[in-house]
């Protein structure tokens, strides 16, 4: 296991740790109940996010075999950056475990997309288009909830990831507006005004993505 994702599954033992003092606080639990349900608790938190931290190591490693595949057989490699991150407690259980794919082109996240859906290990269990059908926002990416099996010790399961694929002008946007929504404060018709602002940035990003979307189909028939 990676350093990063083994600090994750410590980090939510920590937060399960902090929430249980906080629990011992409120029901008066004298020390040695507190620290016996401590130590009852913080083996399966281990157990449980490294399960989705394994899952995430085997997309990272699919996505990355395609990526070097694609590589030698149309002489560029079709994903930028690859992501990924555990949530916390207060996730839905089938998305606390994400992989977020960055490609060049559009054609791009389709072909990549298709490829994982085909390996006989992964189950799609939910796909949302946003770049066919955006949100209102104007985000756009391309979701797949998927299920992979990981093999511990003694036993196989089957866990569910998210997966996310996105250009580098979606995601550059998402990333934006993200840190833009959440700032309060502003009057009803800034927020309107912004919003619509927002729009028109997306609209002039999908734009873009496919100005160089042509090129390169330009580009490759000219070859």
């Amino acid at each position: 296991m990676s350093e990063q994702n083994h600090d994750i599954i410590i980090h939510h033992a920590d937060d399960m740790a902090k929430e249980l003092v906080k629990f011992s606080e409120r029901i008066n639990f004298n020390e040695e109940m507190f620290l016996d349900i401590i130590q009852e608790s913080i083996a399966p938190a281990e157990e449980f996010f490294a399960a989705y931290a394994c899952a995430i190591m085997e997309i990272e490693t699919k996505f990355k075999v395609l990526n070097e595949m694609f590589s030698l057989k149309y002489d560029g490699n079709p994903i930028e950056s690859i992501t990924s991150r555990v949530k916390g407690y207060d996730s839905i259980i089938h998305d606390i475990a994400g992989v977020r794919v960055i490609c060049s082109f559009v054609d791009d996240i389709y072909r990549l997309a298709n490829c994982l859906l085909q390996q006989d290990d992964i189950t799609l269990i939910s796909k949302k288009d946003y770049i066919k059908n955006p949100k209102p926002s104007g985000y756009r990416s391309l979701h797949l909830i998927i299920s992979v099996p990981i093999y511990l010790e003694n036993e196989k399961k089957n866990v569910k990831v998210e997966v996310q694929l996105r250009t580098i002008a979606m995601d550059f946007w998402a990333s934006l507006e993200h840190k833009l929504k959440y700032k309060k404060n502003l009057p009803e018709e800034k927020k309107d005004m912004l919003s619509q602002e927002l729009i028109d940035c997306a609209n002039a990003s999908a734009e873009l993505d496919q100005r160089m979307q042509n090129v390169r189909n330009i580009i490759l028939k000219g070859e």
